[in-house]
């Protein structure tokens, strides 16, 4: 398996990383982002190239892979609704739309969010947007697409780019696993889960909570 990662330096992409390192089945890891995630890998190269909106001086470089983890994302606190869609679609299918022409056989997994809104007619602006962007998505002609919908999002032990306020309820996640396991994932799950997708697929374009995690579960 050969993976492009975009947002290696976030959480969620960050945490996707390191299970794609560490994965048996990942031959190599090309991270494209805006600023170098600083790690030094057999596995891995990376391509810094700051301004995602125009790939095409590096399209070359990004082809020849069979899967692609687009984690790459921002909040849409204090934002408008432009200014949300130009990073959160625009951005995204300009980049899924250059790695389709280059990868037919390509396998793309998005990470959106629990709530997003696949109606595209919500009040909620995310969701909304979010929602457009996983269905445009869906249309472009990749082997197969996933989208994935995390909530609480449990960090693994040692790595970086988390937030700082997952020191003071990581250690409810075994309750909140228990309790309420549709709204709760870990960074861990999202990157198995991710590779699954490619070596076996899933019944489910849409992976909520609960998909996460039995798709990360090892093959029986």
């Amino acid at each position: 398996m050969k993976v492009i990662i975009t947002g290696a330096t976030g959480m969620v992409g960050g945490g996707v990383l390191h299970e794609c390192l560490h994965h048996p089945d990942v031959e190599q890891v090309l991270v494209l982002g805006r600023k170098s995630c600083e790690i030094r890998h057999p596995k891995l190269r990376e391509i810094v190239h700051t301004d995602l909106f125009d790939v095409s001086p590096v399209k070359e470089q990004l082809s020849g892979y069979n899967a692609c983890f687009f984690c790459l994302g921002v909040s849409s606190i204090g934002m408008s609704e432009a200014e949300y869609t130009k990073i959160t679609y625009d951005l995204t299918m300009h980049v899924a739309e250059a790695l389709a022409e280059s990868n037919p056989d390509m396998v793309f997994c998005y990470v959106t969010a629990s709530g997003t809104d696949s109606t595209e007619q919500g009040r909620s602006m995310w969701a909304r947007v979010k929602g457009r962007t996983e269905n445009a998505l869906l249309k472009l002609p990749f082997k197969s697409a996933y989208m994935f919908r995390p909530g609480y999002i449990q960090p693994t032990k040692g790595l970086q780019n988390t937030h700082p306020y997952y020191a003071y309820v990581s250690w409810l996640y075994p309750a909140l696993k228990l309790l309420i396991p549709a709204y709760v994932t870990s960074q861990k799950e999202i990157g198995n889960a991710m590779i699954h997708a490619v070596n076996r697929g899933y019944e489910s374009s849409i992976l909520q909570c609960k998909d996460i995690a039995r798709l990360a579960e090892p093959a029986r």
